[in-house]
């Protein structure tokens, strides 16, 4: 056994487990929150803001858990990115708000592209030993 044997182990349960708590954490608020985030959504013309939130939803509880569980962990990864990409663009448009607002949305911004970067590893490489999946 190498050096770095135990990290091809157990590294990419970590890595999935850390990129999926923002997406559990985030799902599980929006719940409690429904009717502000959903106002929230709507104030940002987002058409049938209440049946995009839900959506959301789905998709960062479920595929969350998934990306956890290392289940599924390619579709999983696939539908957070395409979540990400619009709400990337519509939430974070640092382009657009005023000077005391532009640092946090650009911050928010590029948090959300290093965690695209992150998907599209776990898309293209799997999600590793040790994972219910059978995409290894």
């Amino acid at each position: 056994m190498d050096n770095w044997q135990w990290l091809r182990q157990y590294g990419p349960l970590v890595g999935r487990t850390l990129l999926a708590l923002i997406f559990v954490i985030s799902g599980i608020g929006k719940i409690g929150k429904f009717a502000a985030t959903a106002g929230y959504m709507a104030s940002k013309g987002l058409p049938f803001s209440e049946v995009l939130l839900v959506a959301t939803i789905i998709v960062e509880v479920g595929g969350g858990i998934a990306l956890i569980l290392g289940w599924q962990v390619r579709w999983a990864a696939l539908a957070i990115f395409l979540f990400l990409v619009p709400t990337t663009l519509i939430f974070h448009n640092f382009w657009a708000v005023d000077a005391e607002q532009y640092q946090n949305q650009f911050n928010h911004f590029f948090k959300n592209v290093c965690i695209m970067g992150g998907i599209l590893y776990v898309m293209a490489f799997g999600p590793g030993p040790l994972s219910l999946g059978k995409d290894r």
